[in-house]
């Protein structure tokens, strides 16, 4: 069956605002370095308004997978919330530039849009602040029919499961996707979130989803086991795909009675902040071009190489000459 588009997701729209530093400014602002803490509507303003040689891009985890499968010349559309401002107007712009249609258009809203304010220190280390704003607000309203409903591949972030909407939405995009004949994933995202909703996420994945995307933390504490092979096993049994990444040691793919162990080639990153959405970019350009297991997971592998060996969390290289140069390529 031929859609409109090959994957379409729902995600985070978050813009990363970049700025150079030196170690004193980040005393001066008591910013802890090199980790990523949530902060408040105040202080993402007071921070903002501190930065100086800003660079701003459109970030978000299943954002930055779609702009990857986008860039290998598939046909992407992404679902998320930006408040009608011009950190929003940009964003929606700059996916759009980039071949990813952005199809809900920024609006009017009570939060502004969400950013991550990123400070780069000398040494490389990245220092974030991110501000959820309105992006974390998707509902079901959100969710056009003619995106979701005409996607070979729908791909959720684990995130946005934290509230009620978001739940009802993707069960909605996932009911429309089936609907249009096609096939619904999420990416687990993160262990404290599964925590919080173990239950709902069980009964998403044993009841809409067909391929699940996780790490080793994040399957244990579905499952909650330390058994990673149990766990696996426990998942594979309700969910037709099932895939672990495994910190640098091979990764385990999953479908019907089939395991695929892709091994992964040890790189020290530069900047390992971008690994996880574009394996699963590389994963999901290979599964919607209609490869097979094992190759899909190859392609995630390299394409999540690619990305941590330069700043920020999408490619700068030719992936698909990569994916060639490998073999891979049809």
């Amino acid at each position: 069956m031929s859609h409109r588009y090959a994957v379409a997701g729902i995600g985070n729209a978050i813009v990363d605002v970049l700025s150079p530093v030196d170690d004193h400014f980040l005393d001066l602002m008591g910013i802890e370095k090199g980790i990523m803490q949530l902060v408040e509507r105040e202080r993402a303003e007071l921070l903002y308004a501190a930065m100086k040689e800003r660079t701003e891009a459109p970030g978000g985890s299943v954002a930055n997978s779609l702009a990857g499968i986008g860039q290998l010349g598939l046909k992407t559309a992404f679902m998320g919330r930006v408040r009608d401002d011009s950190l929003g107007k940009g964003y929606a712009q700059a996916m759009t530039d980039g071949g990813t249609d952005f199809a809900v258009a920024p609006a009017p809203a009570d939060l502004p849009t969400s950013r991550s304010m990123i400070f780069v220190s000398p040494d490389g280390e990245r220092s974030m602040n991110t501000y959820l704003g309105v992006s974390a607000a998707v509902g079901p309203e959100h969710v056009p029919e003619e995106v979701a409903g005409d996607c070979g591949l729908l791909f959720l972030e684990g995130y946005l499961f934290d509230k009620d909407p978001g739940k009802a939405a993707f069960l909605k995009a996932a009911e429309l996707c089936h609907k249009g004949g096609g096939k619904a994933g999420i990416a687990l995202s993160d262990p404290f979130c599964v925590n919080r909703h173990r239950a709902d996420f069980k009964a998403l994945i044993s009841g809409q989803m067909d391929y699940v995307i996780g790490n080793v933390h994040e399957w244990c504490a579905l499952y909650e086991t330390e058994d990673l092979e149990a766990a696996l096993a426990e998942a594979a049994a309700v969910c037709e795909t099932v895939i672990c990444t495994r910190s640098g040691e091979s990764v385990w793919l999953l479908r019907g009675g089939e395991k695929v162990e892709v091994p992964v080639t040890k790189v020290v990153p530069l900047d390992a902040t971008g690994a996880g959405d574009q394996f699963a970019a590389g994963l999901l350009y290979g599964l919607a071009s209609g490869r097979d297991l094992a190759t899909a997971g190859k392609m995630g592998v390299l394409a999540a190489a690619e990305v941590i060996r330069h700043m920020g969390a999408r490619p700068q290289t030719d992936v698909a000459g990569a994916f060639r140069a490998a073999g891979l390529a049809a």
